[in-house]
């Protein structure tokens, strides 16, 4: 069997040193993604068209070498993180944007920036809504490969409602396509699906067909108080069975709050310091919003202790501060975070806000958390001090109970992250022992040899003994 090294050498002598990069520098910035857990690889491949992805593989399968698909980097989950070292395959060059006016459809390529794809689509006057909040720097592959969501996923759904068709490569550099760019699709097993959400574990995904939606006409924005987070959550499920159905609806606890007014130097509602806020958003036609506008208005006068309107997009963009600014000031609580996007149903909301103040309590920890109430997806984030080990030991019994709370209540313990490395530890918490071996089924039959993204999601790795590196990222405090 030859070696890796001399592997490497023979793929680079066929592809190029450009595409095949060894240096240390190349391969160093490949070997972690925003979860700072590193792993060093041989090589670095970073493809300039689809066609040089298919002797990758097909090296790769044949000789054992794991290969770890990646876009930006901007899972937390250590999902493009080479854990098994390997290759390394670097899909920004492919990064293709072509929009069908007609169709309403996006066809992209795996390296494309999610919110170039939006532009793209709204210059034809189209929408794409999934945004998650690191947009401005993650790939639409990696979206595909945590189905990833954002603030707009309650109304109009996830990134695998709006996938139609997936192009790429099998583990053995055969060339595949699941779906066509069609709206209707069915012939065959619906392995397109399986694709979305597997982090890189089933296939490598170069190409996608998007479905986009019609751009709203209209939209309005509304800020609102609450007396604490109980209140703020009941008054979140009233809306929801009034049939509101907002764009946008973000929940910030007081914690979150207090960070975000710290941070602006400013109280949000004169009075009221830290008090949760949820802000809203509703779009689609101007006779929609302007019906939805007055059940909102008086839903909000029942409900919350105050609430403030936007009357132009500039004011909208002015009332947003306080959840951009959220997320990068928690870090005045602790030099250390734990972000875990966890999702519970509506009917466990209120018991859940009781839980997170006793973990609070029982931790000693500030947990700050936000997030995404149209459709559960909550953002608690474990603030600790990361050279006190009493502090750590805390943090890493708080995610345990978390999760295990989380999956009590009938929710999930990622919505959009993934698995990853970082959350290996609960996957069997959410997940019984067929379920597991049903999902590993799949993994055999697809990548019988076990090359992409080896020891993800199944293996248990154990996140609080392996070093960090301290490298900062753009889109690290957003």
């Amino acid at each position: 069997m030859p070696s890796i090294v001399s592997v490497t050498k023979s793929l680079q002598s066929q592809l190029g040193a450009k595409i095949v990069q060894t240096d240390e520098a190349a391969r160093y910035a490949a070997s972690f993604d925003s979860s700072k857990l590193s792993f060093m690889p041989a090589a670095v491949i970073k493809p300039r068209k689809r066609e040089e992805l298919a002797p990758v593989l097909d090296l790769a399968n044949k000789h054992g070498i794991p290969v770890t698909p990646r876009g930006r980097g901007t899972t937390l989950m250590g999902s493009a993180s080479p854990r098994a070292g390997g290759w390394v395959v670097d899909l920004l060059g492919l990064n293709k944007i072509t929009i069908d006016p007609e169709a309403g459809l996006a066809h992209v390529q795996a390296g494309a920036k999610v919110a170039d794809i939006q532009r793209a689509a709204a210059a034809a006057g189209w929408f794409y809504p999934p945004d998650p909040s690191s947009k401005e720097y993650c790939t639409i592959g990696g979206n595909i490969a945590c189905n990833a969501g954002g603030m707009h996923g309650g109304k109009y759904g996830v990134t695998r409602d709006f996938v139609i068709a997936l192009k790429g490569y099998l583990p053995t550099g055969e060339f595949v396509e699941w779906g066509t760019a069609t709206k209707k699709f069915s012939a065959g097993f619906n392995l397109r699906d399986l694709w979305i959400g597997s982090e890189g574990m089933l296939g490598v995904v170069t190409d996608a067909v998007l479905k986009l939606i019609p751009a709203p006409a209209a939209r309005y924005t509304l800020l609102t108080s609450f007396k604490d987070e109980v209140s703020a959550f009941t008054a979140a499920r009233a809306l929801f069975a009034a049939r509101v159905q907002p764009a946008i609806c973000e929940f910030l606890d007081r914690y979150s709050v207090q960070c975000a007014e710290s941070a602006m130097k400013t109280t949000i509602f004169p009075g009221q310091p830290g008090r949760p806020v949820i802000l809203l958003e509703l779009a689609g036609t101007a006779a929609e919003v302007r019906e939805t506008k007055a059940q909102l208005l008086s839903w909000a006068r029942e409900h919350a202790l105050d609430h403030r309107a936007a009357r132009t997009r500039e004011e909208a963009e002015a009332l947003w501060a306080v959840r951009r600014k959220c997320s990068g000031a928690m870090f005045q609580m602790g030099d250390a975070k734990l972000n875990e996007d966890i999702t519970v149903p509506l009917k466990a909301y209120v018991p859940f806000a009781r839980f997170l103040e006793k973990l609070r309590k029982s931790s000693g920890l500030a947990i700050p958390t936000f997030g995404h109430l149209a459709d559960g997806n909550l953002h608690v984030n474990i603030m600790y001090h990361k050279a006190d080990p009493r502090a750590c030991a805390a943090a890493e019994a708080a995610v345990q109970a978390l999760m295990e709370k989380v999956v009590a209540l009938g929710g999930a313990i990622s919505g959009e992250h993934g698995i990853g490395l970082a959350k290996t530890p609960f996957l069997r918490i959410q997940h019984s022992d067929a379920q597991v071996r049903a999902m590993k089924a799949v993994k055999a039959a697809l990548d019988p040899k076990g090359i992409l993204n080896p020891g993800k999601m199944f293996e248990v790795f154990e996140v609080w003994k392996h070093p960090r590196v301290t490298a900062s990222f753009p889109w690290d405090h957003k």
